[in-house]
This record gives C-alpha cells, sequence and structure tokens, in this order.
C-alpha cells in the first residue's frame, strides 16, 4: 500500500527518529541528489562538532563507495522528498 503525505522538515527529522528502523528502506531526495538505499544506522547531534541528526545508507547500486551517511541538518534547505519503504508499506513524504 502506498500513502502520500506533506511534513514541514521538523516533522520529517522526527519521523525518521520515531518511525524508521534499521533495514527499512530510505529514499531521499534532496538538490539535485537522489539517495536511495537502506538504513545502516542512526547519529544523534554532536553539539561538540555541531553535526546534526544522520542516518546511514548502504545505497542501491553499483558504485565504488556505497555507504553513506547523510547530515539532516546540512540538508533542510534542499530537502524535497523522502520515502520510506517496509515490508508493510510505503510512505511518500512530500516537505513544505
Amino acid at each position: 500500500m502506498i500513502e502520500e503525505i506533506e511534513m514541514t522538515f521538523d516533522e520529517v527529522l522526527s519521523y525518521v527518529k520515531t518511525k524508521v528502523d534499521v533495514g527499512d528502506v530510505l529514499e531521499i531526495s534532496y538538490n539535485r541528489i537522489f539517495a536511495p538505499g537502506e538504513v545502516l544506522g542512526f547519529t544523534e547531534e554532536d553539539d561538540m562538532t555541531g553535526e546534526g541528526f544522520r542516518v546511514g545508507l548502504q545505497l542501491n547500486g553499483e558504485i565504488l563507495n556505497q555507504s553513506i551517511e547523510i547530515d539532516f541538518n546540512e540538508i533542510e534547505d534542499d530537502l524535497i522528498e523522502m520515502r520510506h519503504i517496509t515490508d508493510e508499506k510505503e510512505l511518500i513524504i512530500e516537505i513544505l
């Protein structure tokens, strides 16, 4: 089942922190980048370094560096859409 909703950036960040689990698939579209992959883990904000909440992804595809980490603070202004895929459902989130 595919569901589509709209959220603000803060709602998206809260959603990722509470609803996304390791092993789920996230497809993140920001700026001109499309990053689809399986969630490997999460890293909380770090006040000492100024880094924001980060999600580690194992990208779907055949590239040299298949494992990346996305800092949500860095993509806040460029985030366009996110798709969360689990065994039960697929949720498309459009960022307002």
